[in-house]
């Protein structure tokens, strides 16, 4: 398909790009970078791609750039590698969230998402792999991100952050998960989880908007894995705008915990490495007046010889450690089988 093969061009042209899918959508999208400055955002209509916490702020803005856009045909899979660990990291991570779960207990914030970077030293084949990812995961936004200045991140993730049409807002609170079955029954550890999130939404916006409206919890499924999703919709006020409704929102409690500072101080000291840019979030910013953005989860970064592979899950007081481990390892399953051996 020649949008593959222009990802292939500019990848041998070190040129900034992002190509991308919606959820549900057959449309590819790719903006491609006139020069490979980094462009730092500042409210520019584009595609941002943003931190957890630092970091570059980035944006390929739509103006004076190459956009372009067409139908996905059926893609061929291809057979991916199981690619192993280079390290175990078991006890390392399983000691963090006792270490969390101690903090809980001890009235330090009620919930703190504590996350690992999986290394495998492996070299992929970046666009057969990103044609595994739109293949295998259709309900996703899945995303292919350049920069030779910040990086390669790919990624099929199932949480919106936020989506603005004129003065419409949708978002939702998506925590708790378990491999999918047909007949899923939540413990009250992820129930609560979820309500947690729904409630701090719910919380930060209800006296700046108007029209709020928050459905029940449903069971969602994203790959091999089933979550817990509600929607919370309403309408922005005059006085509290696009920008200030994402600055509330991110990071959500999905994605670091409740209270907010405390649990960002506690990863920031504790968790050992740096995020960069996942659980931070992407998307179109102001295209034709709409705003379409995700939080950065189920991602991977390719840096020189390696493939990261970014996973956490949500600690409350009732967590286990081993099970949060277990839930790590089948959240690195979403990209482990789409990986593709760059020698096949």
């Amino acid at each position: 398909m020649q949008v593959f093969e222009e990802i292939q061009a500019l990848l041998s042209q070190q040129k900034p790009f992002v190509c991308y899918v919606k959820p549900n959508e057959t449309v590819w999208n790719l903006l491609a970078q006139e020069n490979d400055g980094i462009i730092e955002f500042s409210g520019q209509a584009g595609f941002v791609f943003m931190p957890f916490h630092e970091g570059t702020h980035v944006v390929i803005p739509f103006e004076s750039n190459s956009f372009s856009q067409g139908n996905l045909e059926k893609l061929e899979q291809k057979s991916s590698e199981n690619f192993t660990t280079q390290t175990n990291q078991k006890e390392a991570f399983e000691n963090l969230v006792s270490k969390g779960v101690s903090a809980i207990q001890n009235g330090e914030f009620d919930k703190v998402v504590l996350s690992r970077k999986i290394i495998l030293k492996e070299q992929i084949s970046i666009v057969e792999t990103f044609q595994n990812l739109i293949s295998a995961y259709p309900t996703a936004f899945c995303y292919l991100f350049f920069h030779p200045k910040i990086g390669l991140w790919m990624g099929a993730t199932p949480e919106q952050l936020v989506k603005i049409n004129q003065n419409q807002f949708e978002t939702v609170a998506l925590a708790g998960t378990q491999l999918y079955s047909e007949n899923v029954i939540w413990a009250t550890k992820e129930i609560e989880e979820q309500q947690f999130v729904t409630d701090y939404i719910v919380t930060k916006v209800k006296d700046k908007v108007t029209q709020l409206m928050v459905t029940d919890a449903k069971t969602i499924k994203a790959g091999n894995l089933a979550h817990l999703k509600s929607f919370i919709s309403g309408e922005l006020t005059a006085d509290f705008q696009a920008n200030n409704l994402i600055k509330t929102l991110h990071p959500t409690p999905a994605v670091c915990g409740l209270p907010k500072e405390n649990t960002i101080d506690f990863i920031l000291k504790n968790e050992g490495y740096n995020r960069k840019y996942y659980a931070g979030f992407l998307g179109e910013y102001n295209k034709d007046n709409q705003t379409d953005l995700f939080v950065n989860l189920r991602c991977l970064e390719v840096e020189n010889d390696v493939v990261n592979i970014y996973v956490g899950c949500g600690i409350t007081k009732d967590s286990n450690p081993e099970k949060e481990f277990i839930e790590t390892e089948n959240k690195s399953m979403t990209m482990r089988n789409v990986l593709v051996d760059s020698v096949q």
